[in-house]
């Protein structure tokens, strides 16, 4: 760009970021309460406010395709014509980013016969004429034909990348041009399978630029046709018109006849009286608050003692807040006050409870407070002194209601709470009513927290304590220093919230026929894992040490290696150096792709298809997985021990993963590499408790296909696994029509992948890709797959109708796992909601499976008594801290219980192993 300019104009590609949007979502949407997928306007409100934060724009404006067709239409029908259908969620999508840009009063731009590009290209040369710089916010590479001294792209950032800048030098380094003009002709000669433009047959990406840079055009190409030869130049002379077609298609029109003024496209503040209704329908709560620091910042963090919430953190009008509804909380101060809520606790049939602590780490911070609530409105705040001993003495006086298995307790994220009292000497019984974990249960694709469950349930919005002091979430210890009189205003609120929730999400449970679930198996997990996370497991740093200095030491040789192999030192880390070597200077690959910023792709999958070709390729990829194993487990580990416990306690999430699988954070113990030896080591230094103790692993033997022969009822799968074959021998044997003796390790190889890959739906091309195999073949033996198991292919077909009619799959306990998307026209996106409906009643049967093993397990080692703890879950694997006195009846009980979980048409069958450490024990 030239020098900066006091007018700088933002033109916004709508649908470019539109889809870009919601395509970065499509496997995580994001839902509001209704059920209304707003992944596409939230992606593009990002990038709007990126762009008005970062790059304080002086002015601004957003261009739209217009319905119907464009002149390109006219000049080729068929333009455009195999795109798929606009995903639903985009055409709902695309009237609210209008109406939300009105409220920004940011100029949305369309013009009938036009494209976006076009008007976007006519106003960057009429903007450019004015004195202004040009800035084209889009990923679209056609825009790179418009860029020039004052006109550039600026594509949006992007999955952890910033946003990037592509100007003159980067347009002629990417597509090897003197001039970005150029790219016309490139496109032209290339064509465009999205937008169906032909080019010329034969002629694909790195010939067209290979044939523009030499002769600098295409009508220079058609004067110089005799140096052309063989296929290529019939082919270029053949299909010459199609070619100019193709150019004129591919050039963006500057001349579409438009009309604005400067002062039409300046930035101005928004329109809050048009913009918050909007922002509280998609529930953009987070969004909301940028947006209001961006253009209404507060002057000062108000707190408590100012009573009057500052104008700008109003809850909008649509939502009551704790000033609108009827309540009485009470500060429980003082004897008898503290005497008479005891007395009324004791003969409630439920309470619900909340804490307030001094932080989030259940080990380490202090309880401040807690609050109760048995009736809609009403709740008592007990305030916990910060001294030891006497915060202990007055949990005493709860400690035996707490703990009594007569009461129901009811809490948000109740599993918290119940850590933190445990410390505290209170081991709260159940049973147990969890309104974060029941909303998960009922709806698991949307959000669980408190905030929004108020808003959603009880059209509230909770701000007290939030809004008034800043508090993040449970904790920081805001209130300790608020003055007592100010609390009871508010310490009850989240209890009563709480319960109010209680009311609404327990009906709703018992209608969705969820209760049993919830009941029998989520609850009384949530008291195990409990259990769990305060035992946590005992990690050897030294040994975590001691193989840190080996992969430090490994690493340092590989290197050594890898400079020897180049023949130069470079910087392994970087990306763009790395694919300079491998592609520039090494030619590994003549095709290889390269990034829009003009580097090439060294991702892992690009690497593993270059395997073979260089011994540097292996020894880069070595490389990096030793890094990632030494940053990740072998220094980070460590740190995560508790100085207290010497042991680390995951987090286990009931309410995250929508399948209904357990989730672990802080630190993640279910990815701990184990299929390559190095990684193998981590697990080393997992070990049991003491010299007394051994450390005992339990695992379910292909859970999930398993599972799918009893959903499918397919006899061969089925009589397989009752005869206690090898099951992806026996698929081979099927698949290959031979002797189960006469398969190779090469056929059983193929048949475990295709077994594994067909609970996920895989394609043709995904097994090619995962094999290295041709797609014919990958085809072939997916088809002989389902000639095999025909039950298999019922079953998915089953699955899929199912799910368009109903809109959602259940897993054999009847979990439900919504699809919104099942029917989409797109194809892409009806795709993924496909795939999960053959995967989603598999792998959420095996997670509900594994919980009521846990469940089961956990009782009976109650009943006898036992010493031994179970302490980690690992997806369908169990594991336990076992006195070896002890370890036969475990045993006995662990495989019991195991086994005997689910009653399926094949055997359930648990793998066990014992030994010093999780490696052994493996």
């Amino acid at each position: 760009m030239g020098e900066t300019s006091a007018k700088r104009l933002y033109l916004l590609d709508a649908y470019a970021l539109i889809y870009r949007a919601y395509y970065a979502f499509i496997r995580n949407p994001r839902v509001n309460s209704k059920g209304a997928n707003t992944s596409a306007v939230f992606g593009f409100l990002n990038s709007l406010l990126e762009i008005m934060t970062k790059e304080k724009p002086s002015h601004i404006a957003v261009a739209f395709d217009p319905s119907g067709p464009t002149f390109r239409h006219d000049m080729y029908p068929e333009y455009k014509a195999h795109r798929d259908e606009t995903p639903e969620d985009i055409k709902r999508a695309v009237p609210l980013i209008k109406e939300m840009l009105k409220a920004f009063r940011v100029a949305v731009i369309e013009q009938p016969g036009y494209e976006a590009d076009d008007v976007i290209g006519t106003l960057a040369k009429q903007a450019e004429a004015q004195g202004f710089e040009v800035f084209m916010v889009t990923p679209d590479k056609d825009y790179t034909q418009l860029v020039t001294d004052r006109i550039c792209i600026y594509k949006p950032a992007a999955m952890g990348n910033g946003a990037e800048i592509i100007g003159v030098p980067q347009v002629c380094e990417i597509f090897s041009v003197q001039e970005p003009a150029q790219v016309i002709d490139i496109l032209g000669l290339w064509g465009d399978s999205a937008d169906n433009i032909p080019g010329c047959p034969g002629i694909g990406e790195k010939k067209a630029k290979e044939l523009i840079s030499a002769y600098g055009s295409i009508d220079a190409i058609y004067d110089n046709i005799d140096q052309q030869k063989g296929k290529q130049k019939e082919k270029l002379i053949e299909f010459r018109a199609q070619v100019e077609l193709s150019r004129h298609l591919a050039t963006i029109c500057t001349d579409v006849p438009l009309s604005w003024s400067d002062e039409s496209l300046v930035f101005q503040k928004p329109d809050f009286d048009l913009l918050n209704p909007l922002l509280d329908e998609l529930e953009f709560k987070n969004l909301a608050s940028r947006i209001r620091e961006l253009f209404m910042p507060a002057p000062r963090q108000a707190t408590l003692f100012d009573m009057a919430v500052p104008a700008e953190h109003h809850a909008p009008s649509s939502f009551k807040t704790i000033a609108d509804v009827a309540h009485q909380y009470y500060l429980v101060e003082g004897e008898l006050a503290l005497m008479s809520l005891l007395a009324e606790m004791s003969v409630q049939k439920r309470i619900c409870f909340d804490t307030e602590t001094t932080g989030l780490d259940t080990e380490r911070d202090e309880l401040v407070g807690l609050s109760f609530c048995w009736k809609q409105g009403e709740a008592w705040y007990v305030p916990v002194p910060s001294s030891r001993d006497k915060a202990d003495e007055l949990l005493l006086l709860f400690k035996p209601i707490l703990e009594d298995g007569s009461i129901l307790k009811i809490g948000q994220n109740l599993k918290f709470d119940m850590l933190m009292l445990r410390r505290y000497g209170i081991d709260v019984q159940g049973p147990f009513f969890d309104t974060m974990v029941a909303h998960h249960l009922l709806h698991p694709g949307l959000k669980h927290n408190m905030d929004f469950l108020a808003e959603t349930y009880l059209n509230y919005r909770p701000v007290a304590i939030e809004e008034l002091i800043g508090k993040k979430g449970k904790g920081q210890g805001s209130m300790r220093h608020v003055a007592l009189d100010k609390i009871k205003e508010y310490a009850g609120e989240d209890a009563d919230v709480t319960f109010q929730l209680y009311q609404k999400l327990s009906v709703e449970l018992s209608e969705a026929g969820l209760a049993t679930l919830f009941d029998e198996v989520e609850m009384p997990l949530m008291k195990v894992l409990e259990k769990m996370e305060h035992a946590g497991v005992r990690v050897d740093a030294g040994e975590l040490n001691r193989f840190a200095g080996e992969l430090r030491a490994r690493i340092e040789s590989i290197e050594q290696q890898i400079f020897e192999l180049a023949g130069e030192v470079f910087n392994i880390a970087s990306p763009k150096q790395v694919g300079e070597l491998l592609f520039d200077r090494l030619s590994l690959d003549p095709q290889a792709k390269k990034t829009k910023t003009g580097q090439y792709s060294t991702d892992e999958e690009t690497l593993q298809k270059l395997k073979g070709k260089h011994p540097i390729v292996d020894e880069i990829l070595t490389h990096r997985g030793l890094k990632k194993l030494l940053s990740t487990y072998a220094e980070a580990l460590p740190t995560l021990i508790n100085t207290k416990t010497g042991r680390i306690h995951t987090s286990y999430n009931q309410a995250l993963v929508v399948t209904g699988r357990l989730s672990s954070n802080n630190p993640n113990l279910q990815n701990i590499p184990i299929r390559d030896e190095d990684g193998k080591e981590i697990r080393k230094a997992f070990v049991a408790a003491d010299d007394n103790h051994l450390f005992l692993s339990a695992d379910y033997s292909q859970v999930e296909l398993r599972i799918m022969s009893h959903m499918s009822d397919d006899e061969h799968l089925i009589e397989a696994f009752k005869r206690g074959e090898d099951i992806h021998a026996a698929t081979a044997s099927r698949i290959y029509n031979v002797p189960v003796a006469e398969v190779t390790s090469d056929m059983r190889r193929k048949a475990k992948t295709a077994n594994f890959g067909i609970i996920y739906g895989i394609s043709a091309f995904g097994l090619s890709e995962r094999l290295g195999i041709p797609r014919g073949e990958a085809k072939a033996l997916i088809d002989g797959y389902f000639e095999s198991f025909p039950g298999v292919k019922r079953f998915m077909d089953a699955s899929i109708a199912t799910a368009r009619e109903l809109g959602f799959v259940t897993t054999l306990s009847g979990r439900k796992r919504y699809l919104p998307d099942i029917n989409s026209r797109n194809a892409v996106v009806r795709g993924v909601a496909e795939r999960n409906a053959i995967n989603a009643p598999i792998q959420g049967t095996a997670a509900d499976i594994i919980k009521i093993a846990m469940v089961r397990i956990d009782k009976a080692f109650q009943e006898h008594h036992i010493q031994s703890r179970m302490i980690l879950q690992v997806h369908d694997e169990l594991n336990f801290d076992v006195l070896r006195e002890e370890l036969d009846l475990v045993k006995e009980i662990v495989r019991r219980e195991m086994e005997s979980a689910f009653e399926l048409k094949v055997p359930l069958v648990a793998d066990m192993g014992q030994g010093n450490n999780w490696l052994e024990a493996h």
